[in-house]
Parts: structure tokens; sequence; C-alpha cells
């Protein structure tokens, strides 16, 4: 039995053959479908994701997410959270990787790179919740913190409204003023601003930065128009937040995973009475957001692990469908499944081709 491996070869292939609108849009649909099944019952919730929180020096999360679905298998991503990967190491702030199980007999079915698909699944998910809460007339976008998930952040919720501008502010000036030629492929104007006036002046607000846990929030309370919809993705551990408590209160909050919200997004600063809804069940029931559409609203997104297997399912379906991937056999499976030392040994003839040689 083999592993199919799909690594960065793979992905960028996926990307530059079905062009990057077109892995969006699949995955957000595939993402508001399955969010669906979810708020309707038929698909079963993912637990709340663990792992380790680093301090001292090197600050950061590694975490573990599973989800399964029975009969059909299980995902399980390994995800590591390094704010000062940039500077330290030019590694991207999330690494990971994905992992497909056979539901009933655990065997490693694929193995993907993790790095692309969470970016793309967070910005789709913020795409599904701002289809349903965002005014209908959006047009400019606010962005604070414009590393790596502000691009697919960017990049979504451009499938799902007419977006004209873009709004963005940054710690660190060099990441706000490249945010330009990174987003350039949407064609919108894109101009620096300071946080307040990028709440002002935002229909959409979408924070996603690397405030350490206590510092938070990422822009003061102040005006800001009626009907701004704001998408919170960087709170994703405890003490982490990036938004005025004021304005969280003032608001109908939705959280993506109520568990993890309340433990480490920014609800966990509210109490479960002052969560308005999770985005399944407005999925399940658009009609329900419609009259949330004028007024102040945020989407609490800590991503869970239905998200990436959603995404997984659909990046394995684009690389069958371009013949990407590599078969390996990676597991140990012994000629005699009794004895584990049983093992199989390789050769290569003198045509190149691989033979297996029993022990």
């Amino acid at each position: 039995m083999e592993t199919w491996l799909l690594g960065q070869d793979d992905v960028g292939r996926v990307l530059r053959v079905l062009g990057r609108d077109t892995v969006m849009r699949r995955v957000i649909d595939a993402l508001r479908a399955a969010l669906a099944d979810l708020g309707r019952g038929v698909l079963a919730p993912s637990p709340p994701r663990t792992g380790f929180t680093r301090g001292g020096a090197v600050p950061g999360v590694i975490e573990v997410m599973p989800h399964r679905q029975p009969g059909r298998g299980v995902t399980v991503k390994t995800v590591a959270y390094s704010p000062r990967n940039a500077r330290r190491a030019g590694l991207p702030t999330i690494l990971g990787t994905v992992a497909r199980l056979d539901d009933d007999t655990g065997h490693l079915v694929a193995l993907a790179d993790g790095v692309l698909l969470t970016a793309l699944r967070t910005g789709a998910a913020s795409a599904v919740a701002t289809s349903l809460l965002a005014h209908p007339g959006a047009t400019t976008l606010g962005l604070v913190g414009a590393g790596a998930q502000a691009v697919t952040q960017a990049h979504g919720l451009a499938q799902v409204l007419d977006l004209r501008r873009v709004l963005v502010s940054d710690t660190d000036p060099a990441h706000a003023a490249g945010l330009a030629a990174r987003i350039a492929f949407l064609g919108l104007d894109v101009r620096v601003a300071a946080p307040a006036e990028v709440l002002a002046g935002a229909d959409v607000l979408c924070t996603a930065t690397s405030v350490e846990p206590g510092r938070g929030p990422v822009f003061p309370d102040g005006p800001h128009r009626e009907h701004l919809h704001v998408n919170a993705v960087g709170a994703d551990e405890p003490g982490k937040t990036e938004l005025p408590l004021s304005l969280l209160r003032r608001a109908r909050v939705c959280v993506d995973h109520p568990e993890q919200a309340h433990a480490e997004g920014e609800s966990q600063r509210l109490a479960p009475g002052e969560v308005a809804a999770t985005l399944d069940r407005l999925c399940a029931d658009p009609a329900a957001a419609e009259g949330w559409r004028h007024g102040l609203t945020v989407f609490d997104s800590t991503g869970f692990a239905l998200e990436d297997h959603v995404a997984l399912d659909v990046l394995l379906a684009a690389a069958e469908e371009l013949g990407l991937g590599t078969k390996v056999a990676i597991e140990h499976l012994p000629e005699d499944v009794l004895d584990p030392y049983a093992t199989r040994r390789a050769t290569t003839d003198h045509y190149g081709q691989s033979t297996v040689v029993d022990e």
C-alpha cells in the first residue's frame, strides 16, 4: 500500500494550471456546503485542536488538528505558528502538513503541504462569513496585518464582494508597503493608512496579526461605518486578542468553533450568551443573517479541522485531475503481519526497476 505525497511543486502546479481564482472558489464553495451540512447535523463537528505553547526566545505554538468523516476518512493537520520565523529563519509564520487516513484501516492515504492549504481555507472561511454578514454594497476592505494571511483574506473576499480599494496597516511599514505588489493580481487600489483610518473607512475589516498574548487590541475603538463587518483571524491562543472589547461587545458575534473560540478566540472575553450564532448554523439557514447585514458584525475565526479536511479534498481532487503527486511506500507492511521483523528488502535490477525481496 502506498501513500500519495503532494509537495510544494505539486501545489504550485495546481495554482499555475487551474489559476488562483479557480482554486479559491472551489475551496469557498466546498467549505460553504460542508458548513451547511454541519449546521444541519449531517456532518459531525471537529474536536478542538490541541498542542504545545513555546515561550522564551522563540515563542509560538505547535498544534494537532483532527477531523473524522466516518466511512470517508480522517484528516490530521500538524501546524506550527512561529511569529518570528520570517525574520529569524526566512520561513513562513505558519508551517504544516496535512495527512489523510483511511477511516477503516488507518492506512496513510495521502500527505500534503499544509502551508498553502491553511492560507486558502482561512481566506475561504472569511469569504463564507462575509458573504452572509457583510453589507451587500461593500467595496472597501480594511486590513490590519499585512503578512501572508492578508493575501488570501483579500483574495477570498474579492470572490464574494465587488471590492474596489484596500486600506492596509501593519506595525512593520515594509509589510504594509509591500502588500500592493502581493495582491496586484486582484486589480485593487491599495493604500497604506493608520489603524484608526482603516477602521473608519472600511466596509469589511480583516485582522490577521502576530500580536503577542496580552498586547491587543491592534487598533483603537473609534468611528466606523454602521454596517462594518469584521473578520477577526489572528486570535489563536489564550490571551491573544486583536479587537477592542468595547467594539466586540457592540457587535453581533458569529464564531466558527464555539469551544475553541471561547478558549482562544476573540470570544474568550465573552460569556456564551454574548455570542449570537455559529457559522455553520448561518450556512444552513442564510436567511437568519439577513437582518444583520446593515449593522456591526464580527466573525471570530479560530480555524478548525473541518476546514482543513475540506481544503484537502479540493487539493486532492485537483491533483488527481492534473495527474500530480508521488506514490511512496511509507508504512512498514511486513510479509507476515504478526511478525514486525518480517521485512521486505527492495533491490534495483539493471533496468532500474525496483523489486521487493522477502527476507
